[in-house]
């Protein structure tokens, strides 16, 4: 099977020279797909004519598939590898347009494809992963060490160093993208550049997904019972943008994951234990707020508390025009069943 496993990537695709004729660059990450592909049309054309690379699109090549063979087998102006890159290939069938280079792989030419979230039913990349002449290289989300590595590249650049609740807030608030987690480390090393270190306080000032850390804050008050803390949490978001169905919505799911902890500490597992090994990671500095809330939320209370949660969300939905009102009773209600729990 020709497909590379995820912590192979980096090293697989830096042997450019030994790669096959068609690589296939997919995942649900797109901004790492494009990267991933750019690196090897670089990586491809460095000694070669900076004209042999030729550009498609996946429209094009669905509607005219015989085009990606003429574009392969042409001869390069200059001599030198004939480089095609295919972008925006998205989850169309390009199948009819690669099968006759996986059957006949062009000698003197290399076929980069930039395609989605192809699922493993996609007839393309099937056909890429059980062929000798191809390879399907996997773009998911960035890890922590990832991220780790990413921000230490970034930040020497400005002779920074980062601090540990600076890296752990990161590691919540990025990774879903690879071109949106560069810009906003570039951006918040920027923004720390003469300071020393990139701290909490420059992560909540310029991140972009910083809101996530002033949610909680609402979200946590109302599960460890003051209801004043919260509904005035919760209108500060909405006067800053963030409408209320957002914070109702990851209120459910604080819920669910408490509820998820308690059946484990129910079964015998201590709190700390249950905290410290959860994934995805929790925050550092809130993981005693977690520990607490799990000590006080009893699994009956947190069953209440998802379908009560469940029903507000859904009436944000219906009527949007009170939704602020809805999450506002629905968070001094929690808080109530907080202290009640307690």
């Amino acid at each position: 099977m020709a497909v590379v496993k995820a912590h192979e990537v980096d090293r697989r695709l830096a042997e450019a020279s030994r790669l096959p004729p068609v690589v296939l660059v997919y995942g649900p990450d797109h901004g790492l797909a494009s990267e991933r592909a750019a690196d090897l049309v670089k990586r491809a054309s460095a000694d070669g004519d900076p004209f042999g690379v030729v550009r498609l699109d996946g429209d094009s090549l669905s509607s005219d598939p015989g085009r990606l063979s003429d574009e392969a087998r042409t001869v390069a102006l200059f001599g030198g590898p004939r480089i095609v890159w295919v972008r925006d290939a998205g989850t169309r069938n390009l199948l009819p347009a690669v099968e006759p280079l996986l059957d006949d792989p062009p000698t003197d030419a290399f076929i980069v494809i930039e395609a989605g979230n192809l699922k493993p039913t996609s007839p393309l990349r099937k056909a890429v992963e059980k062929h000798d002449a191809a390879l399907a290289v996997p773009c998911y989300a960035d890890g922590v060490r990832d991220i780790d590595r990413l921000l230490a590249d970034e930040a020497a650049r400005y002779e920074l160093t980062v601090t540990d609740e600076a890296r752990e807030a990161l590691h919540a608030l990025l990774g879903a993208d690879r071109a949106s987690t560069r810009s906003e480390i570039a951006k918040l090393c920027l923004y720390a550049h003469g300071d020393g270190a990139v701290r909490l306080d420059h992560i909540v000032a310029v991140v972009g997904d910083s809101s996530a850390l002033s949610i909680e804050e609402a979200v946590d008050a109302a599960f460890l019972g003051d209801g004043a803390a919260a509904v005035r949490r919760l209108k500060r978001l909405d006067s800053a943008g963030t409408h209320p169905s957002v914070t109702a919505g990851s209120a459910l799911r604080l819920a669910q994951m408490l509820h998820r902890m308690r059946a484990q500490v129910d079964q015998g597992m201590s709190a700390d234990t249950v905290v410290d090994a959860a994934q995805p990671r929790i925050f550092f500095r809130r993981k005693p707020t977690i520990k607490t809330m799990l000590r006080s939320w009893s699994s009956g209370h947190l069953v209440r508390a998802q379908h009560r949660l469940s029903e507000t969300v859904l009436g944000t939905r219906k009527t949007p025009h009170l939704a602020l009102d809805l999450v506002t009773d629905t968070l001094l209600a929690l808080a109530q069943s907080a202290r009640r729990s307690r």
